[in-house]
């Protein structure tokens, strides 16, 4: 394989506008690390298979943050492979975690015995998320899998050698978050819905439960809007372009991304679906075996209905 060079600044792209901080990086990856087997032994514990995704997003986020340490010591002649696997693992992290989200509310829906509240008929509800959660993975960081076929997104970063080649990276990963946003915008609009209605006409089910339902939905709505605001940031540090303000200092990937995705894995880890999904299994014929297969297509890379 032909060694492809590190761009230089004087070809106008840096891979870093700041010197990644060794401390702030490692932290970071100790603490999405810790996360990750907090997150494993819950999903052990519970057979919270749906949950794995999650898990996945978490590891991908420790590894993320152990790549920009690796960078921080190369400084100031950082390598492209730690750069590139930061970029991709911080990318498609948040999505991972998207994928498990996704499936829970459906679950919650079935428990509560409340399908008729949901505003998406419940068979659907978690197929039309992945779905668009599948779009986005494969717009964020499709150059991964597809890699030497079609450049798409993250994956095209890699290999770009041009101006122009970067600018249609950076359009691909755009059009991946805002896909991811426009899917949770609309999963906030189904929360809502859900538990406005639910409120007004609680089942049975809702009101003997004994699980802190409507506490996890308060879970699910703070991390909704966590996880978007993380990926409005993304938008906007690859919309305005290479050297852009969200890129000249390392705060706004700590305090608008990492710190809002590790608030996600420590609220789930914390009061995790497990808790409040007791009764799932035992409402609706086959709606464990359906739920669980929704888990195995995604892991595939792909839901077939």
């Amino acid at each position: 394989m032909e060694h492809q060079p590190m761009p230089r600044a004087d070809e106008g792209f840096k891979l870093y506008h700041y010197n990644p901080s060794t401390t702030g990086n490692a932290i970071l990856a100790g603490l999405f690390a810790v996360a990750s087997i907090a997150h494993l032994w819950r999903i052990i514990k519970s057979r919270a298979w749906y949950f794995i995704p999650f898990l996945i997003g978490c590891l991908f986020e420790a590894g993320g943050y152990a790549a920009r340490v690796i960078s921080s010591n190369q400084t100031p002649h950082w390598t492209l492979n730690p750069y590139l696997v930061q970029t991709l693992l911080l990318l498609l992290g948040p999505t991972l975690y998207a994928a498990s989200i996704y499936m829970v509310l459906g679950r919650l829906i079935r428990s509560l015995d409340a399908s008729h509240h949901s505003i998406i008929r419940v068979n659907w509800l978690t197929k039309i998320f992945l779905m668009g959660d599948i779009l986005s993975i494969l717009s964020q960081g499709g150059g991964k899998v597809i890699i030497n076929t079609i450049q798409l997104g993250g994956g095209m970063m890699a290999k770009a050698k041009t101006t122009e080649a970067l600018n249609v990276a950076n359009t691909v990963v755009i059009l991946g978050l805002g896909i991811q946003i426009i899917f949770f915008s609309l999963f906030i609009v189904a929360i809502i819905v859900f538990h406005l209605r639910i409120r007004r006409a609680p089942t049975s089910q809702s009101l003997i439960s004994t699980s802190h339902w409507e506490r996890f939905v308060w879970v699910l709505y703070v991390s909704s809007v966590l996880i978007l605001v993380r990926s409005v940031f993304r938008v906007c540090e690859f919309a305005l372009g290479n050297g852009n303000v969200f890129q000249s200092s390392e705060i706004y990937i700590f305090v608008l991304d990492a710190a809002p995705i590790l608030a996600v894995a420590v609220a789930f880890a914390w009061f995790h679906p497990c808790n409040v999904l007791v009764g799932y299994r035992k409402l609706g014929k086959g709606t464990s075996a359906e739920s669980e297969s929704e888990s195995e297509a995604y892991m595939m890379g792909g839901y077939h209905s």
